[in-house]
């Protein structure tokens, strides 16, 4: 018996499921990176359903949250233009190092993996929530300093949400590639919270085919419960 995906809405046309943390999307592209099926959303929510899926978009192995998959090729097409056309609302939320700005828009080009020359990005922020701890993290500062922040990517480029925090200074916790080890081991060793913590909130759009309004949202996992207890507790779930 596989793993069993907790399915947020489905349709004829589409399914969105939540996916867990240290689950691909679909296998890597480069041989030497596969992984076990198990752990691939593709093979799996397949067997689950009986049907073959088409993946909508993309999550990072370490995020968890709302992934959208279509039911047939020619909804995978409409995704894909929404997609690209910047049709689809994503909502994001992840705690960074640091008190941040308010709110704003991060629009510094990235280079990805088929372009030689930066693309445009663009993620529009605001914070939520505020906390400081009177611990010295790292060799810098006497207090830590952390941010819960809502974001919205209106492209969508790898490891972008990860990546534009992390260049202005705040990097995701639990961020591994583009964080600061001295506070993701802080929150894993002393917090007792680990993983990355982004997770994909919600996604909003309008049905290709019927044309209403979807909106699709998963519950607070219980290590964000953790989270919000232990460093922002009057955050309003």
């Amino acid at each position: 018996m596989g793993f069993k995906f907790n399915i947020l809405y489905q349709d004829s046309d589409l399914v969105a499921v939540f996916k867990p943390s240290g689950f691909h999307v679909h296998q890597p592209e480069f041989p030497a990176r596969r992984v076990p099926k198990e752990i691939v959303c593709l093979n799996q929510l397949r067997d689950q359903l009986g049907t073959w899926v088409y993946p909508a978009h993309r999550l990072d192995c370490a995020t968890a949250g709302v992934l959208l998959f279509a039911l047939n090729k020619d909804m995978a097409r409409q995704l894909g233009q929404l997609f690209t056309c910047n049709q689809i609302n994503k909502k994001y939320f992840a705690v960074i190092r640091g008190f941040f700005p308010d709110q704003g828009i991060l629009d510094e080009p990235m280079h990805t993996d088929t372009s030689s020359e930066p693309v445009e990005t663009i993620t529009e922020f605001k914070t939520l929530a505020r906390v400081e701890f009177p611990v010295a993290v790292g060799k810098r500062h006497t207090s830590a300093r952390y941010s819960l922040v809502e974001a919205n990517p209106r492209t969508g480029r790898y490891h972008q949400i990860r990546r534009h925090f992390a260049h202005k200074g705040h990097p995701v916790l639990g961020d591994r590639a583009h964080g600061d080890s001295y506070h993701n081991r802080y929150f894993r060793e002393h917090l007792l919270i680990g993983g990355l913590r982004l997770l994909a909130k919600s996604i909003e759009f309008q049905h290709p085919i019927s044309g209403e309004n979807v909106w699709i949202n998963c519950d607070w996992p219980q290590d964000w419960q953790t989270t919000f207890e232990k460093c922002f507790p009057d955050f309003i779930l």
